[in-house]
């Protein structure tokens, strides 16, 4: 059986705030479907833009297989931080699972459907809401 990290937040990501009980259910639960076995999670510091303690998971995969964490939203916000994180797991031949989203990244191909999904996320949360487009452009609705 694979020995897999968890990995939650304290803090809110990309506008959603989820209790770290609730995310370690959710992992646990991910783990249980998926057949791996779950070591202690670990949780981000809650300052803005941490990534510090993923990394210090990361630095620390020798001896297990991977990391489940809650969400892809969990990941840095910044393309370039992202890309070189998943470059790292990617190169210790590891996986990292998001429990929330059920995908993995285990290899390029899984990575590249994770930045179309940042894209995609990045421009939707810049398009005006159906609320206020009405007054954006008072000759749609």
């Amino acid at each position: 059986m694979k020995k897999v990290r968890g990995y939650n937040f304290s803090r809110t990501f990309m506008g959603e705030r989820v209790p770290q009980h609730i995310q370690n259910i959710v992992i646990r639960e991910f783990c249980k479907k998926e057949k791996l076995s779950l070591l202690l999670s670990a949780t981000e510091y809650s300052m803005y833009n941490s990534n510090f303690i993923l990394e210090q998971i990361i630095d620390n995969l020798k001896n297990i297989d991977g990391i489940v964490a809650y969400s892809i939203f969990q990941l840095p916000f910044s393309d370039l931080k992202r890309n070189k994180i998943l470059s790292k797991i990617l190169k210790l031949k590891k996986t990292i699972y998001f429990a929330n989203e059920d995908f993995k990244i285990s290899n390029k191909n899984e990575a590249e459907r994770v930045k179309i999904i940042w894209l995609l996320k990045k421009t939707l949360d810049n398009c005006p809401d159906i609320k206020n487009y009405g007054k954006i452009n008072k000759y749609c609705f």
